[in-house]
């Protein structure tokens, strides 16, 4: 199943909320990732520009592409950030076809 990169910074109300009750959202998101066909491998809180970074699976694009506009639309985040992710394999797959495209470059090499 595709994998995904999600990283998320929350609002200011959305941060003095945690502060005042801290808690675990990620429990109650699993199952709505899972309504969507995906599962949560794994999440982290950070700092820095982003709070949170989560790796998830999804059958498909559109489908990762719905929980990133759902999640973007509740209010609690300012910034919503997905980044589909190539196994190993997937990305030296795309390195071999490259010269497949025929794409030549306005720069000389």
């Amino acid at each position: 199943m595709p994998a995904y990169l999600l990283q998320v910074a929350y609002t200011p109300q959305a941060l003095s909320a945690l502060i005042a009750e801290p808690h675990d959202r990620t429990q109650a998101l699993k199952k709505n990732v899972k309504k969507l066909g995906g599962r949560m491998v794994g999440s982290w809180f950070t700092f820095g520009e982003y709070d949170l970074v989560v790796i998830m699976e999804f059958p498909d694009n559109v489908s990762a592409a719905a929980w990133a506009l759902a999640i973007g639309a509740g209010g609690a985040l300012r910034s919503v950030k997905t980044t589909p992710l190539l196994s190993i394999e997937e990305g030296l797959e795309a390195f071999k076809k490259v010269p497949e495209s025929g794409y030549k470059s306005i720069v000389a090499s």
